[in-house]
């Protein structure tokens, strides 16, 4: 899929504001690819499409991801605010005719995290983290460790997302925490 099919599908598919996101979450995905690298075109089209199906209904989401048996758990109980990333990609698949795991994986994964990220994965996590319009503390944070290294601007957004939804008492998606973890001991071991 080319950069500007990509933009008008998701142009139709969100309102003007979340459109707005995208496209600075583009820019910042392309800025941390040029200072941390992985593949361009796969990081440019997953940016652009990493919020297709935010705005779909969630029942319809849960299904598709029921369906697709992509988990073995029933994340229903995680909140509706990460169905988007796992049915995104499901149905960029489908409805777009997008086949590349290198865009699929990091659309799934850009809400929770996880581990074992690739590059590719943690510059849009990240990037959708630290976008210019993110304005709350964590966002600022995150941006802060990433001028030092990618990965610890990961472990930034993952330790603030842990911290944000504990302060509510909500819970929290294993993938999260493991990624948290592989960002935590891999700072510890290069001491």
């Amino acid at each position: 899929m080319k950069r500007t099919e990509a933009i008008e599908a998701v142009r139709e598919a969100l309102p003007l504001r979340r459109f707005e996101h995208t496209m600075r979450v583009v820019e910042t995905a392309e800025q941390l690819a040029r200072q941390y690298g992985g593949d361009a075109d796969a990081i440019q089209i997953a940016a652009v499409l990493h919020d297709y199906a935010k705005y779909r209904d969630p029942e319809d989401m849960l299904l598709a991801i029921r369906r697709s048996g992509m988990f073995t758990e029933d994340i229903a109980g995680y909140g509706t605010e990460i169905l988007h990333a796992f049915a995104g990609a499901l149905f960029v698949e489908k409805e777009l005719h997008v086949d590349s795991p290198a865009v699929l994986q990091a659309i799934a994964s850009h809400t929770t995290g996880r581990a074992g990220m690739s590059v590719e994965e943690k510059i849009v996590f990240l990037a959708d983290y630290i976008e210019p319009g993110r304005t709350f503390s964590g966002a600022a944070k995150a941006r802060d460790a990433a001028k030092h290294s990618l990965e610890a601007g990961c472990m930034e957004a993952c330790a603030e997302t842990i911290q944000f939804l504990s302060d509510r008492r909500l819970p929290i998606f294993p993938d999260t925490f493991e990624a948290y973890n592989e960002f935590a001991l891999g700072r510890l071991s290069n001491r």
